[in-house]
Order: C-alpha cells, then structure tokens, then sequence
C-alpha cells in the first residue's frame, strides 16, 4: 500500500468528558472543527483548546494529524498501522474517525517525535 500523506492540524486540541446528561456549548458547534460522541455512560468532546467547556474532566494539550483523504472504505489498517509505529515510541494517541478520514491526536509534546517517527516509516506528512 502506497503510504498516506498526513497533515498536522495548526490548532491545539482538548478532550473533554461531561456526564451524557449535559448539553453541549454552543462555542463547540460554532467552531470550524470538533468531534462528539455520545453513550449512557459519557459525553466525549475533541475541539480547539480556546473553547471552555464547563463541568469537564478535560485533557489538554493535543496536536492533531489528519490522514489526507478522502478515503476509501476497503481500504484496512490504516490507524493499525500509525498507531504501532507510535506505540514503538511510547507515544499515546487519541482516535476519531469520520465518514472521509482519520484523525490522530498526539500529545503536543510528542508531536516532533511522532512527525518524525512517522516519515520515518514512510509517512509524508
């Protein structure tokens, strides 16, 4: 498989966890870019790190990579494969997948080693 290209996202990202009871901000919809998910037992928000969102267990600090797509449903492995190369490193990621793409967030703090690690292996990113 012809490796992907991967695009780092400029913005730094938060992942917030409220009870699934909770309405979610209006500053969160009002953004260009955000994620939600919703089961009985939590309310999961990824947006920009600027938008406060009350009553949260929040982890900040997330940088982003988006694979390049859109993409193909046959196509297989793709977090598999970013997420081991990373894991080798120790580095920890947070998954979301949308209907054209995947997205990785990695600790901004890791985000260098991550860039490097995954051109490394073949990524153009």
């Amino acid at each position: 498989m012809t490796e992907l290209k991967l695009k780092v996202l400029e913005e730094t990202f938060s992942v917030h966890r409220l009870n699934p009871l909770m309405a979610i901000p209006n500053a969160v919809t009002d953004s260009d870019v955000y994620f939600i998910g919703q089961t009985r037992e939590e309310l999961s928000i990824v947006c920009f790190s600027d938008i406060e969102v009350p009553y949260a267990r929040t982890e900040s600090d997330w940088s982003c990579f988006m694979v390049v797509g859109p993409l193909d449903f046959n196509l297989t492995g793709i977090i598999s494969r970013i997420s081991t190369i990373l894991a080798e490193e120790k580095i920890s990621i947070f998954a979301i997948s949308t209907f054209d793409t995947d997205y990785i967030l990695v600790k901004h703090s890791d985000i260098s080693r991550a860039q490097k690690v995954l051109s490394d292996a073949g990524y153009d990113v």
